[in-house]
């Protein structure tokens, strides 16, 4: 296995370490030398694991609010490892995933990166190829969970508007001129203006462009 001081100096991307967040990464395999194995790795450079048997045993699991990933083999004692992969994507499951295999071939790796694997690795692999997946999967899940902070937050400061700074800020957003919002709302140009600024003002935009990507966001999308 690689120690600490190794994996920095073959060139692993410094901005995976740059956080206090401890990170997790899941590996299903049922065999336990290879969970073994992983758990060590990973815990050489200042990851945590967390194993599991089966897909079942992962799927009853409760995941902890933490950037992670899942290392999931392709053949499972309960299922498929694709079509595993394809459960956590109906269920919701975002986690990026590497995929592992003794068997593969490149159908296999092919259906699972086009479902959005972000590695398939073939055993027996490299430990630096192993950690180059997971890293490179562990920044996929970070700025994922980055985007979703940032339109929690939108959202939340998007629910500080009164009702008619809303109805402002989402008609001025679609393209209508002040006079026109005025016309459909039934108020004065210059009340138009009042809640327009107030919009701006407690959404953090600085320009009308700015409120407009912000509004692409946060209004209710139709069915």
């Amino acid at each position: 296995m690689l120690k600490c001081e190794e994996f920095y100096r073959v060139g692993v991307p410094e901005m995976a370490f740059q956080t206090n967040e401890r990170a997790i990464v899941h590996v299903v395999d049922d065999d336990a030398s290879v969970r073994g194995a992983l758990e060590g790795l990973f815990d050489s450079v200042g990851l945590d694991s967390q194993t599991y048997v089966s897909a079942r045993d992962f799927l009853a699991t409760s995941l902890a609010d933490k950037p992670a990933c899942v290392v999931i083999d392709i053949r499972l004692p309960d299922m498929n490892g694709l079509e595993f992969q394809s459960q956590l994507t109906q269920m919701g499951v975002r986690l990026p995933v590497v995929m592992i295999t003794g068997y593969g071939d490149i159908s296999m790796s092919v259906r699972a990166m086009k479902r959005g694997a972000v590695d398939f690795l073939t055993k027996p692999f490299r430990d630096q190829d192993m950690l180059d997946a997971v890293m490179a999967a562990i920044e996929r899940d970070r700025q994922r969970r980055k985007v979703d902070d940032d339109v929690s937050q939108m959202q939340q400061r998007f629910e500080t508007l009164s009702p008619r700074e809303q109805q402002v800020m989402l008609l001025v957003t679609a393209g209508k001129m002040n006079k026109q919002v005025a016309g459909d709302l039934g108020i004065s140009e210059i009340t138009v203006k009042i809640h327009r600024g107030a919009a701006m003002r407690k959404m953090n935009a600085r320009t009308l462009t700015d409120l407009v990507r912000m509004a692409e966001v946060v209004k209710p999308k139709r069915p």
